[in-house]
């Protein structure tokens, strides 16, 4: 199966490639980091760079680094871009192999919120037990962002 360019929904980022990678060869609607249809995010792209690009195409992005919601750039862009995350939770890493099984186990609550929640900015973690959403709040005049 090959991703559908008319109906991405999708982007998985460097930081879940191999999640990403599977996900684009079992569904149509999920591109990634270094795939063809989206030239401008290749490998080794900032967080700040792809962000914008990833927003205007109106894509939920798939992650495992939960820095992007704590670090101040990302912070602001995830945000003023209304950004849709899944970040695939865990206190230790897990292997591609686990990260996908807990997509997929999750992937009905996550149609759910897509379906309740079109507009960004959100920020859920995907759990074994089910998805919980972790606050985005605007970044704060005096330049610190508050959690």
């Amino acid at each position: 199966m090959s991703a559908d360019p008319d109906n991405l929904r999708f982007f998985a980022d460097e930081s879940a490639l191999g999640v990403g990678k599977a996900l684009s060869i079992a569904r149509t609607d999920v591109i990634h980091t270094g795939h063809p249809l989206l030239p401008e995010v290749p490998y080794g792209t900032t967080d700040p760079d792809w962000m914008p690009v990833v927003a205007r195409r109106q894509l939920v992005v798939i992650c495992r680094d939960a820095r992007i919601r704590k670090k101040p750039a990302e912070r602001a862009l995830l945000y003023s871009e209304g950004l849709r995350v899944l970040w695939i939770a865990g206190d230790k890493d897990l292997s591609n192999w686990h990260n996908l099984l807990r997509l997929v186990r999750r992937w009905n609550d996550i149609e759910q919120v897509m379906h309740d929640r079109p507009d960004g900015p959100w920020f859920y973690a995907v759990n074994e037990t089910g998805l919980s959403e972790l606050r985005v709040t605007p970044p704060i005049a005096s330049g610190t962002l508050g959690l």
